[in-house]
C-alpha cells in the first residue's frame, strides 16, 4: 500500500486542479457577457423585443447576437443555460477549502498564537462566517440600500474590510486571505444559484405559459452579475495569495485585502467602460498602479509570527515524540533552515518560502508531512539539491515520517 500522504496529496491537486478549470469557464463566460452586454447597439433592423445587437468574429466565422431583456415571442427548444460552471467552481472551491484548511486545521487554518481552539471551533467559525457573508449581501441588494449603486458598494466594501480583520484575529495569516476568497466567491456563487438562475426560470415559465414576463426578474439578474463582475478580480487574488507571503504573512493584511477589492474595481471599470465604448478611462492605470505600490509598501511591515516561537499543534506531537525526531531535525537544520527561517542567510534568498520556518523542533514538527513530501517522497526540495542532502538523509525523513504517522 502507498503511503496515506501520497494519496491526500494527490487528492488534493486532483481537486486543485478540477477547481481551476471549472474558474476558467466560470471566469471566461461572466467576462465574455459582461463585454457583450456592454457591446449592444441598438438599430434599426432590431426584431420587437429586441433590446441591442452584436456582430462578433471569431474562428473564422461570423456571430450575429440579439438580446431581449424579457424574452423574444417565442422560446426555441434548447436553450443554454450559463450556471454549471459557477456551480462546480464552489463545489470544488469547498472541497478544497475542506481537504487542505479542515484536514490540515493544525497547520494551515488554527494559529495558537492567534486564537487557541480545537479545530472543530475554527472549521464551524470557517463555515458560519461564509453563509453569513452571502445572507449579509443578499439581505442588503434586497433592501432599499440595494436601489443605491454607490451607497451599497460602499456598505459593501466597509463589511469586506470588516471581514478581512476579523479573519486575521482568528485564523492564520493564509487562512484569513484564502476565506476572503471564499467568502466573495459564496456570494457570486449563490447569486447564480439563488437568484440569477430562478429569475431567468421564472421568465421561461411566463413566457411558454403565454404571460408577459415581469421586466424586474432581467434587472435584478443584471445587478447581481454587474457584481460578480466586479468580485471575480480580487477572489483570483486571494486564491493565488497562498503562495505569497508577502500578502498574507505581514502586520497589514488585512489592509492589503481591502485594497485588492480598490485594485479588482479600477480594473474591471477600464475594461467595462472601454467595452460599452463610453470612452478611454486611462487614468485608472495610473491609480491602480499607486494602490498596487501602496499594497507592496505594507507587505514590508513585520511578517506575522517572527518574533514568536513556534508552537507545536495536536497533531505534530508524535512526530516530536517518535525516535527519529533528532536525527531528522538534524538534517533539516542542516540542510533547510538557512532558507526557511525568519532571517534567511542563504544568498538571494530574503524571505522564508511559503513563509514556512523550520529553524525550532516545534516547527519542524507541524511541517512533518510537507518535509516528508518535498524531501522525501519527491525531491522537490532543496531546488536543484543545492545543499547536497543525499539519499540516505532523504530516507531518514521518510523514516520519521513514517514512524509519526503511525507506519
Amino acid at each position: 500500500m502507498p503511503d496515506y500522504i501520497i494519496f491526500w496529496e494527490w487528492l488534493s491537486f486532483a481537486v486543485r486542479w478540477a477547481h481551476v478549470v471549472t474558474a476558467i469557464a466560470w471566469i471566461g463566460s461572466s467576462f465574455y457577457f459582461i463585454a457583450l452586454d456592454l457591446g449592444l447597439r441598438k438599430t434599426p433592423s432590431l426584431p420587437p423585443l429586441a433590446s441591442g445587437e452584436e456582430w462578433q468574429v471569431h474562428g473564422g466565422g461570423f456571430y450575429h447576437i440579439q438580446k431581449y431583456l424579457v424574452a423574444p415571442e417565442f422560446l426555441p427548444e434548447h436553450l443554454t443555460w450559463f450556471k454549471w460552471e459557477s456551480y462546480f467552481t464552489w463545489i470544488t472551491g469547498a472541497m478544497m477549502l475542506a481537504v487542505i484548511y479542515y484536514v490540515g486545521a493544525d497547520l494551515y487554518l488554527i494559529d495558537r498564537h492567534v486564537l487557541d481552539v480545537p479545530n472543530w471551533v475554527g472549521i464551524l467559525i470557517s463555515i458560519g462566517s461564509i453563509a453569513f457573508g452571502w445572507f449579509a449581501y443578499d439581505f442588503l441588494c434586497k433592501s432599499p440600500l440595494g436601489k443605491s449603486t454607490t451607497g451599497l458598494m460602499l456598505v459593501l466594501f466597509a463589511i469586506l474590510t470588516a471581514m478581512a480583520w476579523a479573519y486575521t484575529q482568528v485564523f492564520t495569516g493564509r487562512a484569513a486571505m484564502l476565506h476572503m476568497g471564499a467568502f466573495t466567491a459564496t456570494i457570486m456563487a449563490a447569486n447564480v444559484a439563488m437568484i440569477i438562475i430562478p429569475n431567468q426560470k421564472i421568465v421561461v415559465a411566463d413566457l411558454k405559459a403565454g404571460r408577459v414576463p415581469d421586466a424586474k426578474y432581467g434587472k435584478i439578474a443584471k445587478q447581481r452579475s454587474t457584481h460578480n463582475n466586479y468580485l471575480t478580480l480580487p477572489v483570483i487574488f486571494f486564491m493565488l495569495s497562498g503562495h505569497y507571503p508577502l500578502a498574507f504573512a505581514t502586520e497589514w493584511n488585512w489592509i492589503i485585502a481591502s485594497l485588492i477589492f480598490l485594485e479588482g474595481v479600477v480594473i474591471r471599470h477600464f475594461f467595462n467602460t472601454r467595452h460599452a465604448r463610453r470612452g478611454n478611462p486611462t487614468w485608472t492605470w495610473p491609480l491602480a498602479i499607486v494602490i498596487f505600490i501602496i499594497i507592496a509598501w505594507l507587505s514590508s511591515a513585520p511578517k506575522l509570527g517572527d518574533s514568536q516561537e513556534a508552537m507545536a499543534s495536536r497533531a505534530a506531537e508524535p512526530f516530536l515524540a517518535a525516535t527519529q525526531f533528532v536525527a531528522a531535525k538534524d538534517i533539516v537544520m542542516g540542510r533547510c533552515s538557512m532558507c526557511h527561517t525568519a532571517e534567511p542567510f542563504y544568498d538571494g534568498v530574503y524571505e522564508a518560502p511559503k513563509n514556512v520556518h523550520l529553524d525550532s523542533d516545534a516547527a519542524i514538527a507541524n511541517h512533518a508531512a510537507e518535509i516528508a513530501i518535498q524531501a522525501g517522497f519527491s525531491h522537490a526540495m532543496p531546488p536543484g539539491n543545492v545543499t547536497e542532502i543525499t539519499p540516505d538523509e532523504r530516507a531518514v525523513l521518510l523514516a520519521w515520517y513514517r514512524e509519526g504517522a503511525g507506519k
